[in-house]
């Protein structure tokens, strides 16, 4: 049992890719064709390296800033953040909210 658990806080664990889950090509392709680029990290995790042309909303702060910051809910949104964890429930958030192109960059940041 240590050894699983020593094994998911090294490794982490891999979900698969889900509906609106985008690879690294996909995202280039999407940022090239004006895509809004999300950053739903932390300030100080934004400050240490971010996509080029990406705004930061940190997924804790996306609820009360969004409909001031992303306007159009019909444009096409790449969220991410690290590992695709706070993205994907930003993402889901988003939709909720009425976000109809709102695509997550599958495992983060941290793999590219």
């Amino acid at each position: 049992m240590l050894n699983q658990l020593r094994y998911i806080l090294t490794k982490g664990i891999n979900r698969s890719m889900e509906k609106n889950d985008i690879n690294l090509e996909e995202l280039e392709k999407m940022a090239s064709e004006g895509a809004v680029l999300l950053d739903v990290r932390s300030p100080q995790e934004y400050q240490e390296g971010h996509l080029e042309g990406a705004i930061l909303i940190p997924e804790y702060e996306l609820v009360k800033r969004c409909e001031k910051e992303l306007k159009d809910k019909k444009a096409t949104i790449v969220v991410y953040c690290s590992s695709g964890s706070r993205s994907k429930r930003a993402q889901k958030k988003l939709e909720k909210l009425g976000y109809t192109k709102v695509y997550n960059l599958y495992n983060g940041f941290q793999n590219y």
